[in-house]
């Protein structure tokens, strides 16, 4: 399983303590890391990425004793379940919409049943499950984009995502957190996988609980969206929670490895 972290955050924090500890994790995720930060626009102003293990990259290291101060970021440790190791797999990752705004998205999950995504396969830059999934959200946007001859606004971004989450939970293990350079956004269907504090006007999201506080759990299986420092809407239950069940992912590791043996009571 991967690991998220964000931050939404009224004004810059620094937040190099805790992303170090974020990234401490990386033993147990050791395919990739990745780290996004923005410009006060919400525009990706870096986007760093390397298929290795946090732990032993020495580019993560210097990076992080330079001072890391935002309002926003996305962070993301590996553990491969879809896609390759490379550096095109490594979240977090992002996509324009018809009308210029860039999303932004890291994924902690698996895609089952993949008819959603399917389509999408073509246009990716990498393999993995998780750009699928951002191109997707982007794909729904820009329907309603068309319909309406217009920009959404972010009421009805929200709309829009809550129906194409919900859609997608369906099967699936999708832990996601997102930005669409106004509103960030989180979900969470696989239970105590996803948790957030709020230290005044800065809210952190992370998979594990990290640093002193209270850490609260996520609201299951629905749609919320945070700004400044806040969450600022909660969507319905859609009720598709994800069990998990070793059964899931036999099909993906017969892919790549040829089929696995039958594991039978008693043997």
């Amino acid at each position: 399983m991967c690991e998220l972290f964000g931050v939404v955050a009224r004004k810059r924090q620094r937040l190099n303590e805790i992303l170090s500890e974020f990234y401490s994790h990386s033993h147990e995720h050791p395919d990739g890391w990745g780290l996004a930060c923005f410009s006060e626009t919400g525009v990706p102003s870096t986007i760093e990425r390397e298929p290795v293990p946090a732990y032993s990259s020495s580019y993560l290291k210097h990076r992080l004793e330079c001072q890391i101060e935002q309002k926003t970021v996305i962070a993301h440790i590996r553990k491969a379940s879809v896609g390759r190791n490379k550096y095109d797999n490594c979240h977090p990752f992002t996509a324009t919409d018809n009308c210029g705004r860039t999303w932004t998205l890291a994924h902690n999950g698996t895609i089952f049943n993949g008819e959603l995504l399917n389509g999408y396969a073509e246009s990716q830059h990498g393999d993995t499950d998780s750009e699928r999934i951002l191109f997707y959200l982007v794909d729904r946007i820009n329907r309603e984009q068309n319909r309406l001859g217009r920009a959404l606004g972010e009421t009805e971004r929200f709309d829009t995502l809550e129906a194409a989450v919900a859609e997608l939970a369906k099967g699936n293990k999708i832990n996601l957190l997102f930005f669409d350079g106004d509103v960030f956004y989180a979900h969470v269907n696989l239970k105590d996988t996803l948790h957030y504090r709020l230290d005044g006007d800065t809210l952190f999201f992370s998979t594990k609980p990290l640093s002193e506080g209270k850490w609260d759990k996520v609201p299951f299986t629905r749609l919320i969206a945070a700004k400044d420092g806040a969450i600022i809407r909660e969507g319905q239950p859609h009720g598709h929670e994800y069990i998990h069940n070793p059964e899931d992912y036999r099909p993906l590791y017969e892919k790549l490895a040829g089929p696995l043996p039958v594991t039978r009571a008693g043997t």
